[in-house]
């Protein structure tokens, strides 16, 4: 018997979500004390955040 695939459909952009998910990070590491936690956490953000850049470039429509 084949298996059928979970379709999820999304109530926002990727883009919104991806914003969303790098505030959270950064408000997760503005709560934690200067250290390896912390820089883990704003270097989850920015890779969230050029993953939202990235998509947006994708998605653009050429002039």
């Amino acid at each position: 018997m084949k298996q059928q695939r979970r379709r999820i459909t999304h109530l926002r952009s990727l883009d919104e979500r991806l914003a969303a998910e790098a505030q959270r990070l950064k408000d997760l590491a503005r709560e934690l004390p200067p250290g390896s936690d912390r820089v883990a956490l704003l270097r989850k953000a920015r890779q969230t955040e050029a993953a939202r850049d990235v998509s947006e470039w994708l998605t653009a429509v050429p002039k």
